[in-house]
């Protein structure tokens, strides 16, 4: 009797759980009726009832940054040898006297061939005034705030100091605009620059000056501080003045510097430097050495603009070093007393102090030869 019992309820139990799946198939297959009629998919329900629809994005596989590589003219020459201990030698003085370089600070292409340079030859553009620029300009990397560190008044020994433990007999001093100062920091690069000369075998110094805010005054304070070449740069052609420069800076401005210096020092040898590949046409090219020429400015150099980081102004175009050669013999037919013009080349670059000096050097000859004859 127990037997039949319990079979009798696990029958029961079967047909029970047999019912309900057969319910619950039914139930299913309704519901799907019910969504296939009404055209419901699967997005109606993953926001909810009333929340707004969210459909899963697929993302894309990131594409590899295309790196863009610089012709093969503009590769530098790796600096080993004599020419490492050279370049050291002058980065540890630089460091020690806590002095900046517009090499370092503007990331030079030429900073291992200048600074690898034997004794005598070696060249380092000191920047004077420290590192930080109160102007913005488009294409340069060197720092920028309108409120500078203030001016360091051992400066001018530091720099001496630092000259003649290279043994240089031919120095460029430059510097970083300082429109925070009443005088554009004039009289501080003067003090730099007599303190040089005033030495035992002073070298010879060009000075590559800010535009002083258009200020002649200012100007003339550098300019009759004994130093033997006045550089001041014009960097781009007038049109693109605005896009390349700061706004503080301006195409008429920067000639009437130049201008001003052959007016008050006609021995001075005036010199300045075009940047090429920003968007400058050929014509555009030989208008400015034109006006370079008018005002009496005596040396020019070209050099390819080099994008320093992706903050800065885009390269317009890479200029072939068979176009360079084109810009050296154009203005060398204008009358320029001297040109250097190459993809690397820059303002202080060392090929153009060679020529200089001997320049200089025959030109103060000269001078001694007429005092004497007098």
């Amino acid at each position: 009797m127990r037997r039949l019992t319990r079979g009798t309820a696990l029958g029961k139990l079967k047909l029970v759980q047999s019912s309900r799946r057969l319910k619950s198939t039914a139930r299913l297959e309704k519901l799907r009726a019910e969504l296939a009629e009404d055209g419901a998919g699967v997005e109606d329900f993953v926001g909810g009832a009333d929340g707004p629809t969210r459909i899963p994005q697929i993302k894309k596989p990131k594409r590899k940054k295309k790196i863009e590589r610089k012709p093969e003219w503009l590769k530098a020459e790796f600096v080993q040898g004599e020419s490492l201990e050279n370049y050291q030698r002058l980065k540890q003085t630089v460091k020690g006297l806590g002095l900046a370089t517009v090499c370092e600070e503007a990331r030079c292409p030429n900073i291992g061939e200048c600074w690898g340079g034997k004794e005598g030859t070696a060249t380092a553009t000191i920047m004077l005034m420290g590192d930080t620029c109160t102007r913005a300009c488009r294409f340069c990397a060197v720092k920028t705030s309108n409120a500078p560190p203030p001016l360091d008044s051992k400066e001018p020994e530091k720099v001496a100091t630092a000259i003649h433990k290279w043994g240089l007999d031919y120095v460029v001093l430059t510097s970083v605009d300082r429109d925070d100062l009443e005088d554009g920091g004039a009289a501080h690069m003067a003090e730099c620059i007599k303190r040089l000369k005033d030495t035992k075998d002073a070298p010879l110094v060009e000075c590559l000056t800010p535009d002083f805010a258009g200020n002649l005054d200012h100007v003339e304070i550098v300019a009759k501080s004994g130093l033997d070449v006045f550089a001041h740069n014009m960097e781009t052609i007038e049109e693109l003045t605005s896009k390349v420069r700061d706004r503080r800076a301006n195409y008429p401005q920067s000639l009437s510097v130049l201008r001003h210096v052959k007016k008050v020092c006609p021995d001075m040898v005036t010199k300045t430097s075009l940047m090429l590949g920003c968007g400058e046409t050929k014509e555009q090219i030989k208008q400015t050495l034109e006006d370079l020429r008018e005002n009496q400015v005596d040396v020019v150099t070209f050099g390819q603009y080099l994008r320093p980081s992706k903050k800065h102004m885009k390269v317009g175009s890479y200029v072939t070093p068979e176009e360079f050669a084109h810009w050296q013999k154009e203005a060398e037919s204008m009358g320029f007393l001297y040109v250097a013009s190459g993809p690397l080349v820059r303002s202080s670059y060392k090929a153009g102090e060679f020529f200089l000096t001997n320049v200089l050097k025959e030109r103060e000859k000269a001078r001694k030869v007429a005092a004497a004859e007098s």
